[in-house]
């Protein structure tokens, strides 16, 4: 699902991630912390929001794709940059004063064990943050756009509306569940450029993540009907769309207390 080179990666999420990267940082109030982590990394969109704000050498960051941990350590080679899963995090507890998930629970093999692990690096009173797009609601225009154009074609499409974290709230209840503390949730948005509308079809054809996926998986005239569908819901020339993220963050408990 995310087998694509960086630069695929950039141009169909990385961009969006410009802007919800720094919203997710300032959202988890986290201005006293020292060392943290990125988990889901990918090719670095959060961890160069975190390395700018508190030096690269402070910056931890995972992600399971080979091509996107190279590519991320060549962007921030003073950063600790690991090949792994957000399941079995490779640091001893509480070597963290925060971790991150930036679209990355919905992908995680088991979520919420997922977020136990980036609790359990992070000290007591360090935070711990995750968001992931609105796809419940509709708010994630890009990928709403394609799921639309696919759904008209095959009406069975299901899309990631299922995915973990995509609805609102669901984060804020997990973080909860695992034993955090002052819990807080809500919407972080962000936006895209295009110059045009082969600006915003071509990266689909990468095949990244599941709606890449989806349309690899089509015949070519079947490829070419879902791109028919989603052009007349673009305007011409150049234009900006939204996306609505949901996120929460949480504080780690005192070691007498449940986690």
């Amino acid at each position: 699902m995310f087998t694509s080179p960086a630069d695929g990666y950039d141009r169909f999420m990385g961009r969006y991630t410009r802007t919800l990267a720094p919203a997710l940082v300032d959202a988890a109030r986290v201005d006293q912390a020292e060392r943290v982590l990125d988990v889901g990394c990918g090719p670095g969109g959060l961890t160069g929001v975190l390395a700018r704000l508190l030096g690269e050498q402070n910056v931890a960051a995972i992600d399971p794709a080979a091509q996107f941990v190279t590519a991320c350590h060549e962007r921030y080679p003073d950063a600790d940059v690991r090949q792994g899963t957000a399941e079995a995090l490779p640091w001893p507890d509480d070597d963290f004063d925060a971790a991150f998930s930036c679209l990355v629970v919905g992908f995680m093999t088991d979520a919420d064990q997922g977020l136990r692990e980036m609790s359990r690096v992070t000290r007591p009173g360090g935070v711990v943050a995750a968001c992931m797009w609105d796809l419940d609601e509709g708010g994630m225009t890009m990928l709403e756009t394609f799921w639309a154009g696919a759904r008209e074609l095959d009406p069975a499409v299901v899309g990631e509306r299922m995915r973990v974290g995509v609805g609102r709230g669901d984060i804020a209840t997990r973080l909860r569940r695992i034993g955090l503390h002052d819990v807080v949730d809500g919407a972080l948005i962000a936006h895209a450029d295009y110059t045009d509308f082969d600006d915003f079809w071509q990266p689909f054809t990468f095949g990244v993540g599941p709606a890449g996926a989806h349309l690899a998986a089509l015949p070519t005239d079947q490829q070419e009907r879902v791109r028919d569908l989603c052009r007349p819901q673009l305007p011409d020339g150049p234009f900006t769309l939204s996306a609505r993220a949901w996120f929460a963050c949480g504080t780690v408990p005192p070691p007498d207390a449940d986690r």
